[in-house]
């Protein structure tokens, strides 16, 4: 009896290494096929000709290159300035109704960067409702939105909640007792901020910033509507001209090597701040009591509510009631909503079973190789859309020509653009099981299969959903894969509302613009459902 309890002990010990092994393979070859689109860029890049690399080296993609550090600079920076001091106030201060105004400062969010870039241009261009709403007080001109400025402004607006609700999360883990030792060595509450706090919510402050970062370097949207060249418009200008395919991809590995800076110096700010100060908070830091400023604070995140969410919401609606002919070509339709939501289905049922042998390796390995694989697997999150969209062309076109404006495609570049959201939350929700359970219901003879779908399954469902959701919803907004790669008559919300807004009929844009909106405030509700941020 001993000798074949050992003997079914050892058959089943083997069965269990090959099931390992086999989900190594298939979360190997996934990862694989995620960096396949930057391997094809990089071939295509070096394969170019000698005169798309004097192109490289040219003055004006010089001059795109400094636009490109420009804008990413400024963006971040004012997204500091705008999200950590709304942190604090949200946090550590007894501002008045500071719920109210947590929610407000996140919802910017949900409004795509390129719908608030052509409603601030309706608003405050040459023509746009400002300018008209002063034209009767005598003021005949306005500064220009277009340009630098314009740029700047829309992508700080749209994305310095990254950095709030990224600073927000450090300061609720922030070690109370920390703050309250400084004040007793006589720092005023200023002082503690500044000594005690805010050096360790620095890498926290530095996550937000290389979500910004990224943002404003991967999005041509709002660069193509303030008529500013940086890196995004100017591949996507050269990619519709035709003229040099080479340059093209010597461009998108140029900003691939932009962003492997940005990454870098992230990865330096975090690992400096994170070797300074150690974590485990005992409850959230002190208020600080703002006395007689108490009610006056407002002012700031009511100012940012009023530009982040009232101005482009106000557009919207004013597009909505201007009445007007419908154009042909240009209506409306149902099967728009239906299309992005089909894309978008299917989109985040494969990136969900393609997270799932992921997710499991790298929850259950600490190994080299299972890291490697978890990592390779982020690589299509920084991998600007267009630049994602533009190397599947190149590789279909030359070796896949079946596949080229296809579904099949399209979705492919959805699965690699946002897998790592579907990997986080299903990897997260494997580390919570305790595998004791599973080894439990193998002792009552379960079959490994059997034990996974009765014990496991139903612990990690809530992370699945929550992947499958934000993988959903952030489809539905994605545009610049979508560009390039939808079939031909296959019309998406985005893909109207871009064509819409390059014809200059913004009131067609309207309902579609506020569906999207709508979508996205969804996915916000999702976000803070599952990072739980003290809403």
């Amino acid at each position: 009896m001993t000798v074949r309890n050992r003997l079914h002990g050892l058959v089943e010990f083997g069965d269990e290494q090959r099931r390992h092994r086999l989900v190594v393979v298939i979360a190997t070859c996934i990862a694989l096929l995620v960096a396949s689109p930057v391997v094809w860029m990089v071939v295509r890049a070096v394969g170019a000709p000698s005169d798309a690399f004097a192109l490289l080296v040219s003055p004006g993609t010089l001059q795109v290159l400094v636009n490109s550090v420009v804008v990413v600079a400024a963006v971040s920076l004012f997204s500091v300035c705008i999200g950590v001091p709304l942190a604090v106030l949200t946090v550590q201060t007894d501002l008045p109704f500071a719920w109210f105004w947590t929610v407000t400062a996140a919802l910017p969010l949900v409004i795509p960067e390129y719908i608030g870039a052509f409603a601030f241009s309706s608003a405050f261009g040459p023509h746009g409702a400002f300018a008209d709403a002063l034209a009767p007080l005598g003021v005949s001109s306005i500064p220009t939105i277009y340009g630098l400025q314009g740029t700047v402004l829309v992508f700080t607006l749209f994305t310095y909640p990254y950095v709030f609700l990224t600073t927000r999360a450090g300061l609720l883990s922030v070690d109370g007792t920390l703050v309250e030792a400084a004040r007793t060595l006589d720092r005023s509450s200023i002082g503690a901020l500044r000594e005690v706090v805010l050096p360790q919510v620095l890498p926290a402050v530095s996550a937000g910033v290389l979500l910004t970062a990224l943002d404003a370097l991967a999005d041509f949207g709002t660069p193509a509507i303030m008529h500013y060249d940086t890196f995004m418009r100017q591949i996507y200008v050269q990619y519709n001209n035709y003229a040099q395919p080479g340059y093209t991809a010597l461009l998108s590995m140029e900003l691939l090597v932009v962003v492997a800076v940005v990454l870098v110096l992230e990865s330096r700010v975090s690992g400096d701040a994170n070797a300074g100060f150690s974590g485990g908070g005992s409850g959230r830091p002190g208020r600080l009591h703002l006395g007689r400023w108490r009610w006056p604070a407002m002012l700031f995140p009511a100012a940012i509510a009023v530009l982040a969410i009232g101005v482009p919401l106000a557009i919207l609606v004013q597009w909505y009631y201007r009445t007007g002919t419908t154009y042909a070509g240009f209506a409306f339709q149902l099967s728009d909503v239906l299309h992005s939501v089909e894309v978008s289905a299917l989109a985040a049922v494969a990136a969900l079973i393609a997270a799932l042998p992921v997710a499991y390796y790298a929850a259950r390995s600490n190994s080299l190789p299972s890291m490697i694989v978890d990592r390779v697997s982020y690589v299509g999150y920084a991998v600007p859309g267009l630049v994602l969209g533009i190397s599947l062309v190149y590789f279909g076109t030359a070796f896949v020509p079946a596949l080229y404006q296809t579904l099949p495609m399209l979705i492919f570049a959805y699965v690699v653009r946002f897998l790592p959201q579907a990997v986080g939350s299903v990897r997260s929700s494997f580390l919570q099981v305790d595998e004791t359970l599973t080894e439990a219901a193998r002792t009552l003879d379960h079959p490994p299969l059997s034990a996974f779908r009765r014990v496991t399954l139903p612990l990690v469902a809530p992370g699945l959903a929550a992947g499958a959701a934000l993988v959903f919803l952030t489809t539905m907004k994605e545009l610049q894969a979508t560009l390039v790669l939808q079939p031909t008559g296959f019309r998406t919300l985005v893909t109207y509302i871009w064509k819409v807004q390059e014809a200059g009929y913004y009131s067609e844009a309207a309902i579609p613009a506020l569906v999207l909106v709508g979508v996205s405030a969804l996915s916000m509700l999702v976000l803070l459902a599952r990072e739980r941020y003290d809403v």
